[in-house]
């Protein structure tokens, strides 16, 4: 060939993916796996637009970290049609091959290769040698097809139809599983005639090697005829032994197996199906792989518990004693198990029900599940579904996969061995998704009572009538949890403890159950009540009591310690001893402390993890009018923040304030702690009361607390989360809070135990406000 004179108005810049083993031609569709650095770096660095990269095979396949010495000149420029992420960290990807390219100058080698090139277009020649060129090599590629198992039908009609030359070449190079120099020198031939030359002169060469292969193959078929042979030898030996009473059929095991099944109590469905499946393993040999798949499956079919229920304990009296001997208040909660008791004795074929327990961490969420499932008599089963991504955790796998199994559903079922268990579902708020499917959708079918009495795992492909089990969710927030599957479950909100609570729970259960697990006993250690007072107070800051436990916990192994060293014999622990054990206060109220000057006001918010107190402190400087927000709010806060500001301005005179004070001075409103973010309208008259306070140098009064949110015409609108934050406040030790008039209602729901001692004021206007906050 002569020499190719490059141009420089041809030149084009791409960058350069190495593959090593593998040949990418023109028109060819294939998958790559990629997972070395440089070609990581090169597909991460590609944008959203540019998806045309350059393929250039290795000499050598085993280089790891190829040089530029170690690439062919020629190569193919693809288009990347797909990508997708794999578990390990590397990449998938398709790509379609576009043109051949011949390399001019590598511009770049780190963190990846780029280069220039220059595209070398088919050279194309019509003759009659071209015809018959064309027509030799589909005629011996259809030969080939019918000795090489990985070339189908397909491959045959898609070869047979492609009528220009310069593709058919190509596309039977592609195909075939020529070594990589020989499909290199095929892609370096840009002579349409002399490509298919070279593609007819390997094709005849791979036929000629195949039909030889064939012939060695007939040639040992002789030698297999021993084997079978042999096999004869050894099923009449089987035969003796039998006589002589040394030997057991494998007929025994299906006999065996038959029998159980007859026993077995199932739906005639299921029957069925497990009769199918027993006479196509009686058909098959012990050593063949799907013998253990089907006697797997039919293990399954036949432990499974489709007629096995447990006896609900219907005393609704014994009932009540072992849930109030379990757990402290949740009366929400006792009052729903008790109802559908009483109702099962009414009605013996009631469906269990479908509970979602909301509420923040530690208030007994999970151990309230246990609790249920003694009080009924039932068994239980918790299932953690915090991050959990794949659909085939709950509906299982088929058959087809190697390793399948039933979804966990089905699974904890059969491992309690009864059909009416109760099923914790913890964390349903945690679900996640991706490429494998979404288990919440997998959920629906399982958490609804008019479907989950013929749920279908994906493994046993028979009905399972899930409409016995009782399935308890359980959340910390429902914002999260999917509409469709929040809708099939009935909500039971749980608030958080106030102190009196916690007191309870601490006395009852927790510190017996640390004497317990530390090796001690009530005589050897002691609590004061100012004592878990104190911890609760001064030591935790929660609205359940999980590191009340801790703290406990760390007590008692300090008081274990004294006692195993001699010091002591046994130790009442009183509030000056907390100190000893725990170290310094972590926590201390500091309301009246943070109101005492004008420009702060407390607010109460809602977090998932239950209500807090919120201090919401304004200061103002010389200046044009700005005002400064701080403290990591969202955009619904600052727009709160902007409607009190203009409220304050539009009123000023009526309030006593300068009329221009916003010409004269900035504002700063900043929300402490300043790391955490803070969104929601709900602090709208608190921003007002910390505005108004500022300007009209007044302290709000100690010991007072307010949420609410603010017009621009001064009303006062309802907010959510009332239940947690007047039970936040109580446990700040808070004594009148300011709600907006239309939330209490929301007071009807919080036992009057939780705010007694607490004053409410309910207002429609800021006015009213002023009045109630401020001396």
């Amino acid at each position: 060939m002569s020499e190719i004179k490059i141009i420089p108005e041809t030149l084009e810049t791409l960058p350069i993916m190495p593959l090593r083993n593998t040949v990418v031609f023109p028109h060819q569709v294939i998958p790559l796996a990629v997972g070395r650095e440089k070609s990581l770096a090169l597909l991460n660095d590609l944008d959203e637009g540019s998806k045309v990269i350059g393929l250039i095979a290795q000499r050598d396949g085993r280089i790891e970290d190829p040089t530029v010495d170690d690439l062919y000149t020629w190569g193919t420029a693809a288009m990347i049609l797909k990508k997708f992420k794999m578990p390990d960290g590397s990449e998938q990807i398709i790509v379609q091959g576009l043109y051949r390219f011949r390399l001019v100058e590598m511009t770049q080698t780190e963190p990846f290769f780029v280069a220039k090139i220059q595209q070398m277009p088919d050279e194309f020649v019509t003759d009659m040698e071209v015809e018959a060129l064309v027509n030799n090599i589909k005629n011996v590629f259809q030969k080939v097809v019918d000795y090489i198992p990985y070339l189908t039908n397909e491959h045959r009609v898609m070869i047979l139809n492609t009528e220009e030359p310069h593709k058919l070449a190509d596309l039977v190079a592609a195909q075939i599983n020529f070594s990589v120099s020989e499909k290199q020198q095929v892609l370096e031939i840009q002579n349409v005639k002399e490509r298919l030359k070279k593609v007819n002169y390997l094709i005849n060469k791979e036929l000629q090697i195949l039909e030889l292969g064939n012939k060695i193959q007939n040639d040992v078929q002789g030698e297999l005829n021993k084997t079978q042979r042999q096999y004869f030898l050894r099923e009449q030996l089987k035969a003796i032994k039998k006589e002589l009473g040394e030997y057991e059929d494998e007929g025994t095991e299906i006999e065996e197996l038959r029998e159980k099944l007859a026993k077995l109590k199932m739906p005639a469905e299921v029957r069925k199906v497990a009769e199918k499946e027993l006479n196509r393993l009686a058909k098959m040999s012990p050593m063949a792989s799907e013998y253990t798949v089907t006697r797997t499956y039919l293990d399954w079919l036949m432990e499974m518990p489709w007629k096995k229920s447990t006896r609900d304990r219907l005393d609704v009296k014994e009932a009540e004693r072992i849930l109030n001997e379990d757990h402290y208040g949740l009366e929400k909660v006792k009052k729903r198990i008790l109802e559908y008791l009483a109702v099962r004795q009414l009605k013996s074929d009631m469906k269990g029900p479908i509970l979602c327990f909301v509420g923040p961490p530690g208030v007994g969420k999970t151990s309230l599940g246990r609790s249920i499932a003694r009080a009924l008599n039932r068994k239980f089963s918790r299932m953690s579904l915090g991050g959990v991504r794949d659909e085939a955790e709950i509906r299982g796998h088929r058959r087809t996969y190697v390793g399948a199994l039933p979804g966990r559903i089905i699974q904890e079922i059969k491992k309690v061995g009864s059909n009416n268990p109760v099923i914790m579902l913890d964390e349903i708020d945690k679900l996640g998704m991706d490429f494998r499917g979404d288990p919440s959708s997998a959920l629906l079918e399982v958490l609804d009572p008019e479907q989950n009495f013929s749920f279908t795992d994906h493994y046993l492909e028979v009905p399972f009538d899930l409409s016995k089990v009782m399935f308890i969710a359980t959340a910390n927030m429902i914002d999260t949890i999917p509409p469709p599957l929040l809708d099939r479950m009935e909500v039971i909100e749980i608030n958080g403890y106030i102190d009196e609570e916690k007191l309870h729970i601490a006395e009852r259960y927790l510190i017996p159950k640390q004497l317990k697990n530390h090796g001690l006993t009530e005589e050897q250690i002691t609590f004061t009540r100012n004592a878990i007072f104190k911890i609760i107070n001064r030591y935790t800051r929660e609205a359940g009591v999980r590191n009340l436990e801790r703290e406990i916990a760390s007590i008692v192994r300090g008081v274990a310690k004294e006692i195993v060293e001699g010091k002591i014999k046994k130790r009442r622990i009183t509030p000056k001893l907390v100190e000893k054990y725990l170290g310094p206060e972590r926590y201390f109220s500091e309301v009246a402390e943070r109101v005492s000057r004008p420009g702060v006001a407390t607010g109460l918010a809602w977090t998932p993890v239950g209500g807090d107190i919120l201090f919401i402190e304004a200061t103002k400087m010389k200046g044009k009018g700005q005002l400064q927000l701080t403290g990591k709010l969202g955009e619904v806060m600052k727009e709160s923040a902007s409607a009190a500001m203009s409220y304050l301005r539009s009123n000023a005179e009526k309030y006593g304030i300068e009329d221009d004070f916003y010409e004269k001075y900035d504002t700063h409103i900043h929300v402490p702690a300043g790391a955490i973010p803070k969104d929601g309208p709900s602090a709208g008259i608190t921003i007002f009361a910390a505005l108004y306070s500022l300007y009209a140098n007044k302290c709000v009064k100690n010991n007072l607390a307010m949420t609410g949110e603010i017009t621009l015409r001064g009303l006062v609108l309802p907010v959510g989360g009332i239940r947690e934050k007047v039970i936040a406040a109580k446990r700040a030790g808070i004594e009148t809070v300011i709600l907006p008039e239309k939330n209490k209602k929301d007071l009807a729901e919080i036992p009057k135990r939780h705010i007694e001692g607490m004053k409410f004021h309910y207002i429609k206007t800021v006015d009213e406000l002023i009045e109630l906050a401020f001396e």
